[in-house]
């Protein structure tokens, strides 16, 4: 059983539920971002909703849980909810949290999240897990903050409002972990987006699937892909769903290219193969018709590859294009890049044939040179 005390968590403090913070989280609880991702709080909250909140809370500390409130320490006002869950066998927990709109961007979640991980483990815990829906990429960030290990994504693993099952991101710590914040491999644009004047670019999100599925099909974007293949749409939007949360994991940066002077979807550039002990990736790109022949392309691969190197650990960027692809090699020379094999039979072509890759590189060092 934990004990029902007051935890110092640097900005705030953790402490047990009172009847005064039950206006404040009615008015959280109609945050869509709360609704949207944590499906088990009630929509509309009503007063009443948070009263029985509070009897769960008394139910939860009986039965081996840990919930509190994260508080204002200076006035003693509701911020947020945090909890350790009942012990499961082997000295495990899960924590979650939600967090008051107001008082987001200051660190609340992360600073209480470390707190109370570090409390279950001067508890007797042995591991802490943490599980966040692959599109609520705020809480992510939080579990990195707070010094956990991203481990996967267990598919299916929520139900939703609607009876629908979203897959969640898997975090853990355990007590011989430093606790220092995860800094991704990976970090986001600066301000959200690259823009030269004439391309912008920014992340991949489901609001691009259709978009994203009428480029990725056109007859010779399918021709280029590796594999060669037309995209469904269940693809496409899982793709646009989890493109956060590949990034925030380092494992690819998917990103959309957009005219700047119109924000017009023009087509999308992404880095993936990320090898990080060669500190290597791999680019590719499509443009739609309608923005082609207006340098689109060029732009984006430059802009794209400049942010790699300015701010990843990534010193070379590779591509590969078809031998008779001369105009995405022009692309690449424009962009920077320099001509470096032929390998046959690198790609898989259709009915078994295998098909020649001719391969481009730049380095960091280009980019200063």
């Amino acid at each position: 059983m934990f004990p029902e005390e007051v935890i110092p968590a640097g900005p705030v403090i953790l402490r047990p539920f009172v009847p005064a913070d039950a206006e404040a989280i009615v008015r959280a609880c109609s945050d869509p971002e709360i609704v949207r991702f944590v499906p088990l709080v009630p929509s509309p909250y009503t007063l009443d909703d948070a009263f029985r909140y509070a009897e769960v809370t008394r139910e939860q500390w009986k039965a081996g849980g840990a919930p509190f409130t994260i508080a204002d320490p200076a006035t003693d006002g509701w911020l947020g909810n945090i909890s350790l869950k009942p012990a499961r066998p082997r000295s495990t927990s899960e924590i979650g949290y939600l967090v008051a709109p107001w008082a987001r961007g200051r660190g609340v979640a992360g600073a209480a999240t470390a707190a109370l991980t570090a409390w279950g483990f001067a508890h007797g815990l042995e591991r802490v897990e943490l599980l966040t829906d692959v599109e609520n990429l705020a809480s992510q960030r939080v579990a990195l903050a707070a010094g956990f290990r991203r481990e996967g994504v267990r598919r299916g693993a929520e139900e939703q409002r609607d009876g629908t099952r979203r897959d969640l991101v898997a975090f853990a710590r355990l007590p011989g972990d430093s606790g220092e914040r995860v800094r991704p491999l990976l970090p986001g644009f600066p301000g959200g987006s690259l823009t030269d004047g004439v391309v912008r670019l920014r992340r991949l999100t489901p609001a691009d699937a259709a978009d994203y599925l009428a480029l990725r099909n056109l007859p010779d974007v399918v021709k280029h892909h590796v594999p060669s293949e037309v995209a469904t749409p269940e693809e496409v939007e899982e793709r646009c769903r989890t493109a956060g949360a590949d990034w925030l994991a380092g494992t690819g940066v998917e990103v959309v290219i957009l005219d700047a002077a119109t924000d017009a979807f023009a087509g999308d550039i992404q880095l993936s193969g990320i090898v990080p002990p060669l500190g290597q990736a791999m680019t590719g790109y499509s443009v739609l018709p309608a923005f082609r022949g207006r340098g689109f392309a060029a732009r984006s691969v430059r802009l794209l590859t400049d942010w790699a190197f300015e701010h990843t650990p990534l010193g070379r960027i590779i591509a590969g294009t078809a031998p008779d692809n001369t105009a995405s090699q022009i692309v690449l020379e424009r962009a920077g890049f320099t001509k470096e094999a032929l390998l046959r039979g690198l790609l898989p072509g259709p009915d078994g044939t295998r098909l020649d890759d001719l391969q481009w590189y730049r380095l960091r060092d280009d980019a200063r040179s």
